[in-house]
């Protein structure tokens, strides 16, 4: 079994500044840095500290090297990475002295890739192999259908949400408000039956339902100071355990364990244990 995650790769280019510019004004930066990410990039880097073989696919542009190179550092597959005449994809964060932030997205390379490279990269896997998606890059549909028809096992991690792409919350998801996470696992059920629900829900640990099972796992208490990435954390941890042939309760307390080892870190793809 092998575990394909065809997903985004940003550079983060985080501003510290005063308050954010208005309409009409320069203002002075105190600080610039340079952070990896995207949540495919998080994501195969759980992936792969979880000690899963992963093979990322996916664009960059000319000025991705240090992604490439981030991947790399993490033992993830790169013979499916693009590189493109154009810009990767990046974040412009403003961060206030209040720690409030302000953020400008380009899809760059993310956006650009195309059916032609989506079915070479496919051609390398088959039925029971494992495709992680996201929704930060385009042609996900197509994505979806041709990994289906050859029978991959998806893990469709829906966010951020889009209009073409309603399904990152389950609320969204499921068009209802509902009066506890559980409802709306049981909601997202009976819409999609052919599904298996993972719902994770920070503090209050998450959910696991398809029509035979249902699992619960608490989470872990700890004293957290960044949660950036503790939801890539915990899908890479989760994909990982089940692909090696851990039970679904089993690779949640995993999951969860990592996840809450990442939130007691700064940073995002840094953070993951």
């Amino acid at each position: 079994m092998k575990i394909l995650n065809f997903g985004s790769l940003n550079i983060d280019k985080v501003y510290q500044v005063d308050n954010f510019v208005r309409p009409g004004e320069t203002i002075s930066s105190k600080n610039l840095n340079f952070f990896c990410g995207g949540k495919g990039l998080n994501q195969s880097i759980a992936l792969a500290k979880a000690g899963a073989d992963v093979w990322h696919a996916g664009c960059i542009g000319n000025d991705g090297q240090m992604l490439s190179d981030a991947l790399q550092d993490s033992q993830v597959r790169l013979d499916f990475l693009k590189t493109l005449d154009m810009p990767t994809g990046h974040a412009l964060i403003q961060v206030s002295q209040t720690g409030q932030n302000c953020i400008i997205l380009f899809g760059g390379a993310n956006q650009a890739i195309s059916r032609e490279q989506i079915d070479e990269t496919l051609s390398h896997f088959e039925q029971g192999d494992i495709l992680l998606l996201q929704n930060e890059i385009n042609n996900l549909p197509y994505l979806v259908d041709q990994a289906y028809q050859k029978g991959m096992t998806i893990f469709l991690n829906p966010s951020p949400i889009t209009e073409q792409l309603k399904e990152i919350e389950a609320a969204d998801l499921s068009d209802v408000t509902a009066h506890n996470p559980q409802d709306y696992a049981d909601i997202l059920l009976e819409k999609y039956p052919s599904c298996h629900i993972l719902l994770t829900m920070g503090t209050a640990g998450s959910i696991y339902l398809d029509h035979q099972t249902h699992h619960t796992q608490s989470a872990f208490k700890v004293q957290a100071v960044d949660t950036t990435a503790a939801g890539d954390t915990y899908t890479g941890y989760f994909i990982a355990a089940i692909a090696r042939g851990a039970d679904v309760q089993a690779a949640m307390k995993e999951a969860s364990m990592a996840s809450a080892i990442s939130v007691t870190r700064n940073g995002a793809s840094t953070s993951i244990p």
